[in-house]
Parts: C-alpha cells; sequence; structure tokens
C-alpha cells in the first residue's frame, strides 16, 4: 500500500545518518498555543506584543511585562504535546545523530520526550536577571513582581529573545553547524521568514541536504525545498515516520 510519499524521500530519511529538525510556532498550534501574534485576548487585548516583548518596554514597565509573560506561562502549563512534538522525539531514536532546533519557547518538544535540543529563543520556564543575563534557576517567591536576581538585586526577566536582542551566539552556532553536516533538514511549522533560523534550510541545501519543509501554507521555502509537504504536522509527521521505519 502506498503511503502517498515520495520514495525518494522515504530512502533518503531511512538511510540518513544526520537529520535535523527546525520547528516554529506552528508545531505547537495544535496544542493550543497561539502563536506570537496572534491576537491577544481579555486584558491584553489592547496591547500589541511588539510593545511589550522589548527590553525599553521592560524598563519601562517590569511589572506589566512581568505579568503579561505569567499570562502567557499559564497558557502554556495547560498545553499538552501534540503527535508532531511526539514523533519529533521518537525521530531522535531512530538516527544516529539528530538535532532538534526550535524557534518555540514553550517547552512542549522535551516534555514530549526530545533531548538533542538547540533553542534558538530561549524558554520560557526559566528567568534571568535583567542586568547581568545569568540564569536564575530557582524560581523565587517574595510577592514581588518581578521578582529580584538572588545576586544582585536587579529584575527577573524570562529567558527568551525579545525584539531587537540578537539570538545566543552558541546555540545560533551549533544550529549552523549541524545545518551545514546534516543529510536532510525537516522545516516545520515556521514561517521561513524570521531570520537567521530562515537560513538554516538554506545553508542545508547549499551543503548537498535534503531538505524537506511540512507547514499548513506555502512558505518562501516552498519553491526551493527538496519536499513540501502541505499539511499540519501532528498528522504529516507520524505517517512519514511509519512509512519509513514501518516495523
Amino acid at each position: 500500500m502506498s503511503s502517498g510519499f515520495d520514495p525518494r524521500l522515504v530512502q533518503r530519511l531511512r538511510h540518513a545518518r544526520r537529520v535535523v529538525a527546525l520547528t516554529g510556532a506552528g508545531i505547537s498550534a495544535a496544542s493550543g498555543i497561539p502563536t506570537f501574534r496572534d491576537a491577544q485576548t481579555g486584558l491584553w487585548a489592547r496591547f500589541r506584543p511588539e510593545e511589550l516583548a522589548t527590553p525599553e518596554a521592560f524598563r519601562r514597565d517590569p511589572r506589566l511585562v512581568w505579568d503579561w509573560y505569567e499570562w502567557r506561562r499559564g497558557l502554556v502549563a495547560d498545553a499538552e504535546p501534540n503527535a508532531g512534538h511526539r514523533a519529533l522525539a521518537r525521530l531522535e531514536g531512530l538516527v544516529p545523530d539528530f538535532l532538534l532546533v526550535t524557534q518555540n519557547v514553550d517547552g512542549l518538544h522535551q516534555r514530549a520526550g526530545s533531548r538533542a535540543i538547540v533553542e534558538l529563543h530561549g524558554n520560557i520556564h526559566r528567568n534571568k536577571c535583567f542586568a547581568e543575563g545569568t540564569v536564575v534557576a530557582e524560581r523565587l517567591d517574595t510577592g514581588e513582581r518581578p521578582p529580584r536576581c538572588p545576586r544582585c538585586g536587579a529584575h527577573l526577566r524570562p529567558d527568551v529573545v525579545w525584539f531587537g536582542e540578537t539570538l545566543p551566539a552558541q546555540a545560533l552556532a551549533e544550529a549552523d553547524t549541524a545545518a551545514r553536516g546534516c543529510d536532510v533538514l525537516l522545516s516545520i511549522g515556521t514561517s521561513a521568514a524570521v531570520f537567521p533560523a530562515a537560513q538554516l534550510p538554506v545553508t542545508a541545501l547549499q551543503s548537498g541536504a535534503m531538505v524537506v519543509e511540512v507547514n499548513k501554507d506555502p512558505t518562501p521555502l516552498s519553491a526551493v525545498a527538496t519536499f513540501s509537504l502541505l499539511g499540519r504536522a501532528g498528522e504529516l509527521l507520524p505517517r512519514l515516520l511509519e512509512a519509513t521505519w514501518p516495523d
């Protein structure tokens, strides 16, 4: 029975030694997490994300920004990994060398069981010192919003990349190295329009890799990807794994 996938795609993935998966907001949509730019609701309807997710906004009104992220953390806490997240966790155990590079900050990949992860935009569940940039692991409940850094007393902020900030250099370098050396790169649920992450599939193509896009809608990558699969990641990824490793 035909799987519906091109046999060349199935064969290449089955025999790949090094696979990179790049994920964006689209993979978490089925878990009920709104994309960053989706309309705000309730109290936050009068704000645009671009007005809150900046260092300047935090300096101006740290409590407002902190409370917004607490609301977003609540949305994430109520969500569960979906079939797309679980398929990638399974894929990690099926290929010799696998790296998941995500633009998401929701931590759902980890909860699904993925371990080899590079977070390009940070993680909403972590905090760091606004002054020093050091991650503060413990959650301090002093009643103050935002809480203070135990080292220097500055405000803590979410450990996520805000507008106007650069991506973590180490994370980006690791992702770029993996893209240059992989056999297959899967671009999943990402708009392929936000750089530098959008450069990773292009880099992989230029290095001779097969690039497979999985996305609900066409993107700028669709025309140049080796294969462009239109559909939801939670449906297509489990089917692709089943077609590639039927046993």
